[in-house]
């Protein structure tokens, strides 16, 4: 008889305190709160104003034609012009004010430039190989292009091929390899979660972390600030750095400050050693590997690297740590990469930012899709699309591509989940497949295509992902791993079921309506 030794749990609030404030204070809940508390702060500054009203009504007039014209020559995607363009028409003076401080972003002008200042200093670091452009542009023309892209994008994402991939299809065997790679690590540990929840998983992976530390690795952990509200402490950084690990929360709650909301860091990044990195939808939280029922079956992916490419996520990570930093210091980190990983395929782990204009994430969705011959498979926990999305779906499935999407049978979120079933009817109609997962909820990120093209990471199908989170993902091209996606795709299949027109007409009369109305305001969610 073998017996297993329990693993150590590390926690360093007390049960009480553990989560508590998490149903309250969700991240849907803080946002939607915060959206009217601003709302109600700009509507008090319009009551105030009243006792103006006939010049306001003239101001007004002329403010909300300079608002439109403003949108009819901006760059926002239709449907978020025609958000904004229904809010000023139901409110011209409230309307314009709103979507005025929403574009100010009050607050955060110095993190954009102190980001694109950190991105110009990392930029040498991350350079193409220019053998492996030769081959490419020999062998294939559309990925060529998507490489210099990416290779030029604001980020300055290198392809690299001495890299061996490992893709994971549940959290659970993630993070069996994750505390694996962690023991091994001998100079450096560096994590970057969007949510950190005390409980097993995290409990023994900050087990593992203390006594790294004591051995003399240094061990960085950078949370995104929501955590604060939602899952640990006001105080966390703080009890992680009395362990000795250097700890970081990204943007700490500021209401009024700024659209705070647009700036989450949605990113999941792990970096030993500079050897090897991990990334893909699992957080560290119990949920994401089943050890809670939360939605039923959490179905989630992940992906590590080992070799070269393991620098891009590093730079990723070094950027983010360094916003509060006097300097960014890369060069005692990266690895000689001795010896060189034998590869079958090429790999480009990449960000994305919304300070910027350039949607890196969902211009490689849509460079997929378009490219796409025979199919395109897609796991996504949420489908909120803006009209290129939804065109480079539609079009994809009309020219004869097979498109087939897995979304959850069990949704974390019902206003996200019926604003989903209104993009179903007219995908369908083109030729889309959708398909929701019986046993509970789809949380993957994953796009595969032709056997030969897939992209794993944190980008969900949603307006938060494709413009206002830090996002990363890794573009795959003909590495062994593509293979275990699909399969893992066309198992995750087989415990779904396929969504027909008959059942849409059938649904319940409250969840269209919810769907309908909250539409009209997708790119605000």
């Amino acid at each position: 008889m073998v017996i297993k030794k329990k693993a150590k749990v590390k926690y360093l609030l007390h049960k009480g305190r553990r989560g508590v404030l998490r149903g309250i204070f969700s991240r849907t809940t803080v946002i939607v709160l915060l959206i009217i508390l601003q709302l109600g702060f700009l509507f008090l500054t319009y009551a105030w104003m009243e006792q103006y009203r006939v010049w306001i009504t003239i101001l007004e007039g002329i403010f909300a034609i300079a608002i439109v014209l403003y949108l009819v020559n901006s760059e926002m995607d239709a449907i978020s012009r025609m958000t904004w363009l229904i809010l000023i028409m139901i409110a011209p003076l409230l309307g314009s004010l709103f979507l005025i401080y929403t574009k100010l972003d009050w607050g955060y002008r110095g993190l954009k430039q102190r980001i694109s200042y950190l991105v110009d200093l990392s930029a040498p670091y991350l350079r193409d190989d220019e053998a492996i452009l030769e081959v490419l542009k020999d062998n294939t023309s559309t990925t060529y292009h998507l490489v210099q892209y990416l290779e030029r994008s604001r980020g300055n994402f290198p392809i690299y091929n001495n890299t061996r991939t490992t893709y994971f299809p549940t959290g659970e065997t993630f993070f069996k390899r994750l505390k694996e790679e962690l023991l091994l690590a001998q100079k450096y540990i560096f994590l970057e979660f969007f949510i950190i929840a005390e409980g097993q998983m995290w409990g023994e992976i900050l087990s593992i972390l203390e006594k790294k530390v004591k051995e003399g690795v240094e061990v960085r952990v950078l949370f995104d600030g929501m955590n604060e509200l939602s899952t640990l402490s006001p105080d966390y950084a703080v009890r992680l750095q009395q362990l000795g690990i250097k700890a970081k929360s990204f943007l700490p709650i500021s209401p009024f400050i700024s659209t705070y909301y647009n700036y989450r860091d949605h990113r999941k990044i792990v970096v030993i050693d500079g050897d090897v990195s991990f990334t893909g939808g699992v957080n560290l939280a119990d949920e994401y590997i089943n050890e809670i029922d939360r939605f039923g079956h959490w179905k989630d992916a992940g992906l590590m690297l080992e070799g070269e490419a393991t620098d891009s996520f590093l730079i990723l990570f070094l950027q983010m740590w360094s916003i509060t930093e006097k300097e960014v210091i890369i060069d005692p980190y990266l690895s000689k990469h001795i010896p060189s990983l034998p590869s079958d395929g090429y790999v480009i782990p990449y960000g994305d930012s919304p300070l910027d204009t350039d949607k890196i994430g969902e211009n490689v969705y849509i460079d997929i899709l378009n490219h796409a011959k025979n199919y395109v498979y897609i796991m996504t926990p949420y489908l909120i699309l803006d009209s290129e999305m939804e065109h480079a779906l539609r079009f994809a499935a009309e020219r004869g591509v097979d498109i087939r999407i897995i979304m959850p049978g069990v949704p974390d979120k019902g206003i996200p989940y019926a604003l989903a079933k209104t993009y179903y009817k007219a995908l369908m109609t083109s030729g889309v497949k959708i398909y929701e997962y019986q046993p509970g909820f789809v949380h993957s990120k994953i796009f595969v295509s032709d056997n030969t093209k897939a992209v794993v990471g944190t980008i969900n199908l949603d307006y938060r992902s494709l413009y206002h989170h830090f996002e990363c993902a890794t573009y795959l091209y003909r590495v062994s791993a593509i293979a275990e996606i699909v399969k893992d795709f066309k198992e995750t299949q087989e415990k779904s079921v396929l969504v027909t027109q008959e059942q849409l007409k059938t649904r319940p009369w409250y969840q269209k309506l919810v769907g309908l109305l909250v539409r009209t305001i997708a790119p605000l969610l």
